[in-house]
C-alpha cells in the first residue's frame, strides 16, 4: 500500500488533540485515495488515539499505546475498523485489506528494529 503524508510538515511537527493529518493512500490497482484522520486523545509518552474523517473506511479508530520497560518502550496497537459497501467489503476485508493491514504492521515493527534495535528480555 502506497502512503504518503500530504500535510505540511509545520503543521504536524507536535502531536496535539484535534490534530488534523491528511495523507494519500494507495490499497489497491495503485488508486490514490485522499486520507483524513484526527487525533482525538493525546496522553504524553503513554498513548494517542487517531479517528478516521474522512478516507476508505467506513470507520478507523486506531490506538497506539506506548509503556516504558527495562532497555526501551513497549509499543501496541488497538486497531478498529471497517470497511463500507455492505457484504462487499466483507469480502474485501477477508481476501486482501486484513492481509495488507496486517503487513502494514509486520513492516513498522521491523522498521523499528531496524532503527532502534530489537528488544530482548534478561532473564534471572
Amino acid at each position: 500500500m502506497a502512503f504518503e503524508v500530504t500535510s505540511r510538515p509545520e503543521h504536524i511537527k507536535k502531536m496535539y488533540k484535534g490534530m488534523i493529518i491528511t495523507y494519500k493512500v494507495s490499497p489497491a490497482l495503485g488508486i490514490k485515495l485522499d486520507w483524513m484522520t484526527e487525533i482525538t486523545q493525546v496522553e504524553q509518552e503513554n498513548y494517542f488515539i487517531d479517528e478516521q474523517r474522512f478516507g476508505p473506511y467506513k470507520f478507523w479508530h486506531h490506538q497506539h499505546h506506548f509503556k516504558a520497560i527495562e532497555g526501551g518502550t513497549e509499543m501496541r496497537d488497538i486497531l478498529t475498523y471497517g470497511l463500507p459497501m455492505g457484504i462487499f467489503g466483507r469480502v474485501a476485508n477477508e481476501v486482501f485489506v486484513a492481509a495488507k493491514l496486517q503487513q502494514i504492521f509486520k513492516f513498522r515493527k521491523e522498521k523499528v528494529i531496524e532503527l532502534f534495535g530489537n528488544y530482548s528480555p534478561t532473564t534471572i
